[in-house]
């Protein structure tokens, strides 16, 4: 088995932390520490290589694979796609923890800005809705649907109930595109019509519907599109 015991000690992901500090270590650094052993033909470094190139290195991709796609890779078992996919989701909680505690919510930014942490990483779509007083401060927060990778079927009535019994002035809704694209489609722009009527009726009104896809968003409002 190919071990890091025979690489010079500064070269070793546990040492190299020890002596230089964690900033220092690469993606595959960090994730070899975690996965802890390589195999008879690969080092845990370079599994860990493997495992970073199953998203391209892309690091928010990676946190939405699963433990049964870790464990495609040879040399990746169950244990050793716990353990990873065990630290990303603690990664994604530090992010959403750190998540800008808004009194008042401005702009399509302040909502985009809300709600990246919660969603920007999800493997499949979540809409939820943010109720606001006439003043703009947050009332309350509800996911009222969950769906698929590429549609979330949403019940009128799930988004206005918590409005009506919130008594909120105004509401924003959110929803992420786990493809990446941020570009609403169809169905989203009928959806956003159809909320806009209902909170009409009610004498509420929509802020905004903001599509979260990564690191990116779309805005209704911004787009004048409400």
């Amino acid at each position: 088995m190919l071990t890091i015991k025979s690489w010079a000690e500064e070269d070793r992901p546990r040492e190299k932390l020890l002596r230089k500090g964690i900033a220092a270590l690469s993606d595959a650094e960090l994730l070899a520490i975690l996965i802890a052993t390589g195999t008879q033909n690969e080092t845990a470094v370079g599994l860990a290589k493997q495992v970073l190139a199953l998203t391209g290195n892309n690091l928010n991709e990676l946190g939405r694979l699963s433990v049964k796609d870790f464990q495609r890779l040879k040399g990746i078992g169950e244990a050793k796609a716990i353990t990873i996919v065990a630290a990303l989701e603690l990664g994604r909680r530090r992010k959403q923890s750190d998540a800008p505690e808004r009194s008042t919510f401005q702009s399509s930014k302040d909502i985009a800005a809300y709600f990246t942490p919660k969603l920007a990483d999800l493997p499949h779509e979540e809409f939820w809705a943010l109720m606001l007083s006439a003043r703009l401060k947050i009332i309350d927060v509800q996911k009222v649907a969950q769906g698929g990778v590429d549609n979330t079927p949403v019940d009128m009535r799930l988004i206005m109930k918590p409005c009506i019994e919130n008594l909120a002035s105004v509401v924003a809704v959110a929803h992420n595109h786990p493809s990446g694209n941020a570009k609403p489609s169809v169905y989203d722009k009928s959806l956003t019509l159809k909320i806009k009527e209902a909170c009409a009726l009610l004498g509420i009104r929509l802020a905004d519907h903001i599509i979260i896809a990564g690191n990116t968003y779309f805005s209704f409002a911004d787009e004048g599109l409400l």
